[in-house]
């Protein structure tokens, strides 16, 4: 008795790849090869033209098809189930003249990127970013952290922490520098 090949999956069950054209196609292959080679050689020691192999590897091709077009209707179906005649931009992003008027005019005109220690002044500086653009503001700080004390300074360079004396100073840089662009 021969093992059940690997693509019979339980016993009693018909295997998904066994359709009736399939199965008299096997047949017919079978009647004109005689179980011997398929191509119709006499004494053919190819062990891949023998009907038994040939058919194995013509049931894994099957299988292999059945599975590539199970895989397209299901992408089909996602494709069909997800297609809807929504609208694609953010329902919750819309703006309207007023409320977008009110939110540009609540934006930072900078965002600090870190506070550091000049390697040429040895004095602290502050880089910033300003908003709406990638110029970067490298803002001398000069004497601003001299009435704090050391640990602080530290901090303050180390975590960002940006005291209101440091903040006063930045502002009053971007706006020289737009100052200067405007006029």
């Amino acid at each position: 008795m021969t093992s059940q090949p690997s693509y019979a999956k339980a016993a009693g069950r018909k295997p998904k790849w066994a359709t009736p054209d399939r199965k008299s196609c096997l047949v017919r292959l079978f009647i004109r090869s005689k179980g011997f080679c398929v191509f119709g050689h006499k004494d053919c020691l190819i062990p891949e033209h023998h009907y038994e192999v040939f058919a194995e590897v013509l049931i894994k091709d099957w299988v292999a098809d059945d599975r590539a077009q199970r895989q397209a209707e299901w992408q089909a179906e996602q494709r069909w189930l997800h297609l809807t005649n929504d609208r694609h931009y953010p329902l919750a992003g819309q703006f309207s003249g007023v409320g977008k008027d009110v939110f540009f005019s609540n934006q930072p005109q900078y965002y600090l990127i870190g506070l550091g220690m000049s390697g040429l002044t040895l004095k602290p500086f502050a880089k910033i970013r300003l908003a709406s653009s990638y110029m970067n503001l490298h803002i001398d700080l000069g004497d601003s952290l001299r009435d704090q004390s050391k640990n602080k300074r530290r901090k303050a360079i180390r975590y960002g922490k940006v005291a209101d004396t440091i903040e006063v100073r930045i502002r009053e840089a971007v706006r020289h520098y737009f100052d200067h662009i405007v006029s």
